[in-house]
């Protein structure tokens, strides 16, 4: 019974996802300055990119790790046994919330920062971090803390300690860190 149970869950929850349902807007808004939205566009364009590459892909749902039911480019919060999405599905999850966490992480810049230090290579680095790291991680990070002070190289060096795992160093966290320092250092001031 619960077999069943899952697979109409299961079928119910692809169904969602291959007939799209209109989601609200959670990015800047349509009222907002066209300034801030181009930004949002192409700090966007930089950023679902960069962290497609790191994330990596599985369009079919598994247990990560520790057991959590993940898809796609490391998707959690709706992932399921049995689920399994098509690259178009998993491309508009993975923009969807990579917007998500851009536009959480965006609170926790000063006013000045969002202003003049967060053009759209900084923001997709830092939207890359938050996304790996989690929105609260990155928020409060020693990064985001000098960027609000204004020093961006300090800020940018900052990003590439999150290169631990258990303690110590893991290769493709210092490498996805260093691509993310390369992204935060351009239009650097």
């Amino acid at each position: 019974m619960n077999k069943i149970l899952l697979a109409v869950a299961g079928l119910v929850l692809v169904a969602v996802f291959a007939f799209p349902q209109p989601q609200p807007d959670i990015g800047i808004p349509t009222s907002a300055p066209a300034s801030a939205r181009t930004q949002e566009a192409r700090a966007l364009a930089l950023a679902v990119p960069l962290i497609a590459k790191w994330e990596g892909k599985r369009n079919a749902a598994y247990q990560d790790l520790v057991g959590v039911w993940t898809i796609c480019y490391g998707h959690t919060r709706t992932a399921r046994p049995g689920m399994v999405l098509s690259d178009a599905d998993c491309e508009a999850l993975l923009r969807a919330e990579v917007r998500d966490y851009r536009a959480r992480l965006l609170p926790h810049f000063s006013a000045e920062t969002r202003a003049r230090r967060l053009p759209p290579p900084r923001d997709a680095a830092f939207t890359s971090l938050a996304f790996n790291v989690g929105v609260a991680g990155a928020g409060r990070s020693t990064a985001t803390r000098r960027l609000n002070e204004g020093d961006v190289p300090g800020a940018c060096e900052a990003l590439t300690w999150w290169n631990k795992a258990g303690g110590r160093v893991v290769a493709g966290l210092r490498n996805r860190r260093t691509e993310e320092y390369g992204y935060c250092m351009r239009e650097a001031s």
